[in-house]
């Protein structure tokens, strides 16, 4: 039995899981090296974030609401929709969510939304809860997120998709970590 149906919708699903950070990586980048957002917000850098934030979070909902609406039109595995692992799935959602929610409380809107790229910078790296758990919880909570999806709909096709944003992360941070770090040597180097 095969647990995937190629439909535009599984296409749909994976474009937007890939394009999602691409785009805000792009436009984080235009805004570092040439202050794009900030001179469409008429020179106002606050106002700038603020609009990409609202970009990247409705862009957010809206990849997801594209996977969820993917995945329910493929198969399902009867043996998923035991009570064995739509337990494990609640557990996945509630340690992924309090990740992704912990780190945007401690971050804060502007720092959660790539205000480093516009100049808002942290006075140093955080330690605390949830940044000792794991680097990048944000990323982190937001996979385990869409596992517990997946689990929660007893859907295969739904781990293919979330080994795609586990990879999409981590190639993400492959150019975000390195970039972040040049951003707050030049802040080191000024000071000096």
């Amino acid at each position: 039995m095969f647990f995937i149906e190629f439909k535009k919708s599984l296409l749909a699903a994976v474009l937007s899981i890939f394009l999602n950070p691409l785009l805000w990586n792009l436009a984080a980048r235009q805004e570092y090296h040439n202050k794009t957002l900030t001179k469409l917000a008429n020179g106002d850098s606050k106002k700038a974030c603020y609009g990409l934030a609202i970009v990247i979070f409705v862009g957010g909902i809206i990849r997801d609401l594209i996977f969820q609406n993917a995945i329910k039109r493929q198969p399902t595995m009867s043996l998923l929709l035991a009570p064995f692992f739509q337990g494990i799935s609640k557990l996945l959602l509630l340690a992924g969510s309090v990740l992704v929610l912990s780190s945007m409380y401690r971050l804060g809107i502007v720092n959660t939304y790539l205000g480093d790229y516009f100049g808002f910078l942290l006075p140093a790296r955080l330690t605390g809860f949830p940044f000792n758990v794991c680097d990048n919880p944000m990323y982190v909570g937001s996979t385990l997120c869409f596992l517990a999806t997946a689990l929660r709909y007893g859907k295969p096709v739904g781990f293919l998709l979330t080994a795609e944003v586990y990879y999409v992360y981590k190639l993400a941070l492959k150019y975000e970590e390195p970039f972040t770090a040049k951003i707050y040597a030049n802040k080191d180097a000024k000071k000096n």
